[in-house]
C-alpha cells in the first residue's frame, strides 16, 4: 500500500489531490488522504470581495472528492515526525504516510510588527474576511490597507468600491503596481485616485494602535479599521519536523519539488523554497497550482516504478481587480517582468473573473482528464 497524506487542501494541495487521483484510479494500492482545517475550500483570490460584504460561493472539498477514493479529514495538522513518517492532526488522530505533500501555505505576518496582532484585521481565510466585513458595514471614517503589494491594491480598491462613504488609505514601502509596465501602473494608479484611495507610497508601519496606525519618522495616520496584508509567514511545522528550510521557513526543494533533505516529502505552493532559472517563485495561485499537478504527476510516476522530472514553470500574466468594475491585467516575460501590453476596463475585469472562478471547476474536469493537470507554461529559455 502507498499511503499518500496531502497536508493542506488550497490551490495547491487541491490540484495535487484530484490529479493524484485522476491519474491512480482503479488502483487498490494507493491509498490518498487529505488534511485540511476546515472543509470549506478557501478562494483566496476573491477574500477581497469578502471583506467588502460580498457573497461568494461556497466551496465544499468532501463533496468535490466524493467518489474519487480521496479520504477527506478536517482538522488542524499540529506535527509532522519525519522519522516515524505521521502527521498529527488535532493532536488526537495519527496519519501515517509513505510519500507526503507539504501544502500548508502561508498566512499574513503579523508578528512582525506590534499591535498588529491586537489591532488589526487579516485575509487569511473566509471567516477572518468575513470579521472584517461585518466592521466595515456600520463603521464611518478611516480604513487604513497596511501593504501596497497586490494584495494591498485590490484589497483597498475593493473597499473603496463598496464603502464610498468610507476614508481608504493604502500605506506601504513600494508604490502601488511597482511591477508593473508604466502604462499599467499608471492605469491602476488613476483606479485608485478615481476610487478615492489616498496612497502612502514610500512609508514603514512601525506599530498599529487601537485608532491609529503609526509610521517610521513617528507620524501617525488615523485608522477606525486596520487591514494587515504586509508579509507573510508559513507553519513552522516544516522546520520543528527536521526538513531543511530557507530564512523564511519554506521547505527548500529539489527540481523535482522534494524536499532536500527528505526526498519522500514533496513541499508545494506558498510552503515551498522553489527555484527556478529566473529565481525563488513567488506565492500566487498561478504557480502553486502548477506545482501541485507537477507532484500528483510525479508521485503517480514513482508508484509505477519511474523517478519523478524536474519542474518548469513561467509567469504569463498579472491580474488586479480594482473593485468590481475595473481592474487591470500585465501580461509578463516567464521571469515575471512586463512586457509592453496589458488589458485595462471591461476587458480586464471579465478576464480577472474568469482567472479568478476557474480553479473550482478545473478541479473536477480534472479527477476526469488528469492530463490537463500538466498544461501550464514551462517558461522556454528562462527555466532551462
Amino acid at each position: 500500500m502507498n499511503k499518500i497524506v496531502i497536508v493542506g487542501a488550497g490551490y495547491a494541495g487541491m490540484m495535487a489531490a484530484v490529479g493524484l487521483a485522476g491519474r491512480t484510479k482503479g488502483r487498490d494500492d494507493v491509498r490518498i488522504t487529505v488534511v485540511n482545517a476546515t472543509d470549506r475550500f478557501t478562494e483566496r483570490l476573491r477574500l477581497h470581495q469578502v471583506a467588502s460584504g460580498e457573497e461568494v460561493a461556497d466551496l465544499r472539498i468532501p463533496e468535490l472528492l466524493a467518489g474519487t477514493g480521496v479520504e477527506f479529514v478536517a482538522g488542524w495538522v499540529t506535527g509532522v515526525d519525519a522519522a516515524a513518517r505521521t502527521v498529527r492532526v488535532d493532536d488526537e488522530r495519527v496519519l501515517e504516510y509513505d510519500r507526503l505533500v507539504y501544502a500548508l501555505g502561508a498566512v499574513a505576518d503579523t508578528a512582525a510588527v506590534p499591535g498588529v496582532e491586537d489591532h488589526a484585521h487579516t485575509l487569511n481565510s473566509a471567516h477572518d474576511a468575513g470579521v472584517l466585513a461585518r466592521r466595515l458595514a456600520g463603521l464611518k471614517g478611516a480604513v487604513v490597507v497596511c501593504g501596497s503589494g497586490l494584495t494591498g491594491v485590490e484589497a483597498a480598491a475593493e473597499i473603496a468600491g463598496q464603502h464610498p462613504h468610507l476614508d481608504v488609505v493604502l500605506a506601504g514601502r513600494q508604490e502601488p503596481g511597482a511591477d508593473l509596465s508604466p502604462r499599467a501602473k499608471a492605469y491602476l494608479r488613476a483606479a485608485l485616485d478615481r476610487l478615492g484611495v489616498e496612497v502612502r507610497a514610500g512609508v514603514e508601519v512601525v506599530k498599529v494602535l487601537p485608532d491609529s496606525v503609526e509610521v517610521a519618522g513617528g507620524e501617525g495616520i488615523a485608522a477606525d479599521a486596520v487591514l494587515w496584508t504586509s508579509g507573510v509567514r508559513v507553519s513552522p511545522l516544516a522546520a520543528l519536523a527536521g526538513f531543511e528550510v530557507d530564512d523564511r521557513g519554506r521547505v527548500v526543494t529539489d527540481p523535482a519539488l522534494r524536499s532536500v533533505t527528505h526526498p519522500e516529502v514533496y513541499a508545494i505552493g506558498d510552503a515551498a523554497a522553489v527555484r527556478q532559472g529566473y529565481g525563488p517563485l513567488h506565492g500566487t495561485c498561478q504557480s502553486g497550482m502548477p506545482t501541485g499537478g507537477h507532484v500528483a504527476a510525479s508521485l503517480a510516476r514513482e508508484v509505477r516504478g519511474g523517478r519523478p522530472r524536474p519542474f518548469r514553470f513561467g509567469y504569463y500574466h498579472t491580474p488586479i481587480s480594482l473593485g468590481r468594475d475595473d481592474a487591470v491585467v500585465q501580461f509578463t516575460k516567464p521571469d515575471g517582468s512586463p512586457r509592453p501590453f496589458f488589458l485595462s476596463g471591461r476587458r480586464a475585469v471579465w478576464y480577472k473573473e474568469a482567472v479568478t472562478s476557474a480553479p473550482w471547476p478545473t478541479f473536477g474536469r480534472i479527477v476526469r482528464l488528469p492530463a490537463l493537470g500538466s498544461v501550464w507554461p514551462r517558461g522556454g529559455r528562462h527555466t532551462r
